[in-house]
């Protein structure tokens, strides 16, 4: 499988370093879609394609979006607008239940693990060591970061950034568009577009869209 890495910033090259470590798939470079002159640059010796050059490549690469940011969506429709297909990102060192699903274009990295009866939304990034428990829904555009621990029957709605080392309860909700600061620990229900810190994790910032 040949794939196209969306994003040029450095958490770009750790996405196709992944991806790399599967059997079959080919980085052919990355996209970027803000600033042309990147274009003239290259990543690790491979090409950075400006995003309206790259329509010629849609029925023989597929795409991944390598940016941290819940804010992606933007991005992903664009390629997507174009035909493209995305990939599902599941590192050999990553386990999933086989009664759970990743939605297309997610990425579990090294040492992810979702536990059964889980559904993994679209354009979710599962970064290095992040957790899902049982029976727990994550919506599309999560990022869940390195070292996160979401328990069982537990609902993470689109849009919504965990941060490194922060644990999320069992049967909590965790509203859209919100952020859950690194190393946070949320023992009650989360409200949409709000930022919450702290052990127990408190609301901080209101009115937000993500991270």
């Amino acid at each position: 499988m040949k794939l196209l890495i969306l994003g040029t910033r450095s958490f770009a090259p750790e996405i196709a370093d992944v991806a790399s470590d599967i059997e079959g798939m080919e980085i052919s470079g990355y996209v970027e879609n803000m600033d042309r002159e990147k274009c003239s640059e290259k990543i690790e010796g491979l090409p950075i394609y400006w995003v309206d050059d790259i329509a010629p490549m849609k029925d023989s690469h597929f795409a991944v979006c390598a940016l941290g940011t819940t804010g992606r969506s933007r991005f992903i429709e664009q390629v997507e607008s174009i035909g493209f297909r995305f990939a599902t990102i599941i590192h050999p060192g990553a386990r999933i239940s086989r009664n759970s699903m990743l939605g297309d274009g997610s990425v579990a990295g090294p040492g992810v693990i979702v536990a059964t009866r889980t559904r993994i939304g679209r354009h979710v990034i599962l970064n290095r060591g992040a957790m899902i428990g049982h029976h727990t829904s994550v919506g599309d555009y999560c990022s869940i970061m390195p070292g996160a621990n979401v328990a069982g029957a537990c609902t993470i709605g689109d849009s919504t950034y965990i941060g490194m080392g922060a644990l999320v309860l069992d049967h909590k909700k965790v509203g859209s568009h919100s952020v859950v600061g690194a190393g946070s620990v949320v023992t009650r229900d989360v409200p949409d577009n709000v930022q919450v810190i702290g052990s127990p994790a408190r609301v901080v910032k209101e009115n937000i869209e993500g991270r």
